[in-house]
C-alpha cells in the first residue's frame, strides 16, 4: 500500500516538471522576439518646374495699331499696323537671347503725310518662365514716308526699345503682344523730330 501510494505521489509530482520542461523546449518560456523598427522613407521631393526650350528659328506675322507725333502735324496720325517678323532665339536655361528682324505696313496718314512701313532691328533679351516668355527689346528702326513735301517724302534711321510677352501654345506655336515706342530725330534733314508707337499682337511659327 506504501508502495503504490508513493508510486502514485512521484508520479504527480513528475507530471508538471515534465509539462514544464516540454514548455520550455517548445519555446513557450523563451525570451520574447523583438520587432523590427520602422524603417524611415524619406518625403517624395516636390517637383521641379522646369522652362521650356526655347532656342531655333522662328517666323510669324504681327497686327496692331500704331500712333505718330510730330510738330509738323496739325495733330497725331492713328491706324492699323499690319506685318512679319523673323528671327532667332538661344535659350540659356534661365535667361533667352536672340534676335529679330520686322516690317510693318500701316494705313497711317495725317496732312498729306503717309507713313509706309517701319523696318526693324532687334535685339531681344528674355527670362525662360516655362511657356511663357516675358522679354525687352531694342534697335534700330528705319521710317519711310510718302508726301507732297520733300522733307517727308523719303526714309530715315532712329531707335526704338519696348517690351513683350509671349506664350507656347504648343511646341511650334507661339503667341503673344509687344508694345514698341520709336524716335526718329531731324528726320530726313527736315529739321522736324517724329515719334511713332506700335501696340501688335503676334503670332510666329518655331522650326
Amino acid at each position: 500500500m506504501n508502495t503504490t501510494f508513493k508510486t502514485v505521489r512521484t508520479s504527480m509530482l513528475a507530471a508538471p516538471l515534465a509539462l514544464a520542461a516540454g514548455m520550455a523546449t517548445a519555446g513557450g518560456l523563451a525570451e520574447p522576439v523583438e520587432a523590427p523598427a520602422p524603417v524611415m522613407v524619406a518625403p517624395t521631393p516636390a517637383p521641379v518646374m522646369r522652362g521650356s526650350d526655347w532656342t531655333g528659328f522662328y517666323a510669324g506675322g504681327q497686327l496692331g495699331y500704331g500712333w505718330v507725333e510730330s510738330d509738323a502735324l496739325t495733330e497725331d496720325a492713328e491706324d492699323l499696323t499690319y506685318g512679319a517678323h523673323a528671327g532667332y532665339l538661344y535659350d540659356f536655361g534661365q535667361w533667352v537671347l536672340g534676335g529679330e528682324l520686322d516690317l510693318d505696313g500701316t494705313e497711317i496718314e495725317q496732312d498729306g503725310v503717309e507713313v509706309d512701313t517701319i523696318t526693324r532691328a532687334k535685339l531681344r533679351a528674355g527670362y525662360d518662365a516655362g511657356d511663357w516668355l516675358p522679354y525687352i527689346t531694342g534697335g534700330i528702326a528705319q521710317l519711310r514716308t510718302s508726301s507732297a513735301v520733300d522733307a517727308f517724302d523719303g526714309d530715315d534711321t532712329g531707335a526704338f526699345g519696348g517690351i513683350g510677352v509671349e506664350y507656347r501654345v504648343s511646341p511650334s506655336i507661339r503667341v503673344g503682344g509687344e508694345v514698341l515706342q520709336h524716335q526718329f530725330e531731324d528726320y530726313n534733314d527736315s529739321g522736324e523730330d517724329i515719334d511713332a508707337t506700335t501696340a501688335t499682337a503676334r503670332v510666329s511659327f518655331q522650326f
